[in-house]
């Protein structure tokens, strides 16, 4: 199995969108912009992740703190595919992100969700095994299950990836990860969406300027600390 995404830093933005801004913002990125061969045929995939913190909450204290670096670990998959799923551990630094993934096995998923150490304790994977460690000696435990609808672009140039998300909900009911059809509640308020842009060096200035928009504003939004805000 294939490791991705190890030891390089991205620079990531964030802003948040009404519907008609989204919709506008689309609208001028589709021109320039190839959407990710990825998507279905109803143009977009949705994510689901469930999300690990330690016994003190450290991830999400850390957040509110503002703290520098700081990493979250999840599982993730998409369309209700568990043949494909990811351990992701996602480290943030200022501005920038460094996400490292990992392909695992249902049976090693669910191991993880449980708490069963000894299953993936032998893991070759080197995410699997700082996994197995934080863990191990912090206590992880599943918190929260984050999904959403998401319509991507690509760029090669500066290896540019922008991304709409849309209807972004969450469960606390960790146990229901796998569930098919499972119960969520919105988490922004109604008309409210997420526009990011992820890019290495460097944003290409017709991108940069294809994405000025008035009203539009750049936040520190994250997904995991405002799904679990209201329930920790």
């Amino acid at each position: 199995m294939r490791e991705q995404g190890t030891g390089k830093y991205r620079y990531e933005i964030k802003y948040v969108c009404s519907d008609l801004q989204m919709l506008q913002m689309e609208e001028k990125i589709s021109v320039i912009l190839a959407r990710d061969p990825h998507v279905g045929g109803n143009g977009f995939y949705t994510i689901r992740s469930l999300y690990f913190d330690d016994y003190y909450n450290s991830a999400f204290y850390e957040k509110e703190d503002g703290n520098n670096p700081r990493e979250k670990y999840r599982l993730r998959y998409y369309n209700n595919d568990k043949s494909r799923i990811h351990l992701e551990i996602k480290k943030k630094a200022g501005a920038k992100i460094q996400k490292e993934s990992s392909p695992v096995t249902e049976k090693e998923a669910e191991a993880m969700a449980e708490g069963q150490w000894t299953e993936i304790a032998g893991s070759s994977s080197r995410v699997v095994q700082k996994f197995f460690l934080n863990g191990m000696t912090r206590i992880f435990r599943p918190k929260i299950i984050v999904e959403y609808d998401r319509v991507p672009y690509i760029c090669r140039e500066g290896n540019v990836r922008i991304t709409f998300d849309k209807n972004i909900r969450s469960s606390s009911q960790v146990e229901e990860f796998w569930k098919e059809d499972l119960a969520t509640r919105p988490v922004m308020p109604s008309g409210q969406h997420l526009l990011e842009v992820k890019f290495d060096e460097f944003l290409p200035d017709y991108i940069y300027n294809t994405l000025q928009m008035e009203h539009m504003v750049q936040t520190a939004f994250s997904k995991y600390y405002l799904c679990r805000k209201y329930t920790i």
